[in-house]
């Protein structure tokens, strides 16, 4: 089976039976505050698997599949097939991980701040993707709404920075916005460690295109 479809598979049954299962919830969600007390680490993973409704699940995993399969794709090419996986799940998984890591030095204090949801893995994959494919082909391109027409996945890559950057500073919604934004810089500083051409052929389809 498609490791991207497999992943959803998993996430998705996760989150709809939490939504059952209380306990549960409350054993993987992600708080700083019990991690720091009960050293309870587990939760920088587990947290990912769950979602808080079904509109927080279909719109992770919608653009968690639409980037995943041009991500996987091209790691597979790139390292073959088993090891492109693996690779993939460190992108995807240590997304999970590792965007959280502010989000607990930010609330370890606040006994009261919870997060959940798979959004540091997808803004990982998705910007692995830009990183990958800057520049769409004729036609093509990202739909973000209100703005009736595409733009070109390096601007949508710009413009999800420092809007998350700036809601993360702001704290005015329940979104960690701060996953959005360190998931992404972890995806874009992980795809060029293991392909540091990544970062030259970046530069070079948007200035093939614009300059």
């Amino acid at each position: 089976m498609d490791l991207v479809v497999l992943l959803i598979i998993v996430t998705s049954g996760i989150s709809i039976y939490a939504w059952q299962n209380h306990s549960l919830l409350e054993r993987w969600i992600f708080s700083p505050y019990r991690v720091q007390k009960n050293r309870e680490y587990h939760r920088f993973l587990t947290s990912g698997f769950l979602h808080a409704d079904w509109m927080h699940l279909i719109f992770n995993m919608f653009s968690f599949y639409s980037f995943g399969q041009l991500v996987l794709q091209r790691m597979q090419i790139e390292f073959g097939g088993l090891n492109g996986m693996l690779v993939f799940l460190l992108l995807y998984v240590g997304g999970i991980i590792v965007s959280d890591i502010p989000t607990f030095f930010r609330h370890r204090r606040d006994a009261r701040y919870v997060s959940l949801g798979a959004s540091g893995g997808v803004a990982s994959v998705i910007f692995a993707a830009v990183l990958f494919y800057p520049v769409a082909p004729e036609g093509g391109g990202i739909l973000i709404f209100p703005i009736p027409f595409r733009i070109q996945p390096f601007v949508f890559g710009f413009l999800y920075l420092a809007y998350s950057y700036y809601q993360g500073r702001r704290m005015g919604d329940n979104i960690n916005h701060d996953a959005h934004f360190y998931g992404a810089l972890y995806g874009v500083v992980l795809t060029m460690l293991i392909n540091p051409q990544a970062g030259l052929d970046f530069w070079q389809q948007i200035s093939d295109k614009y300059l």
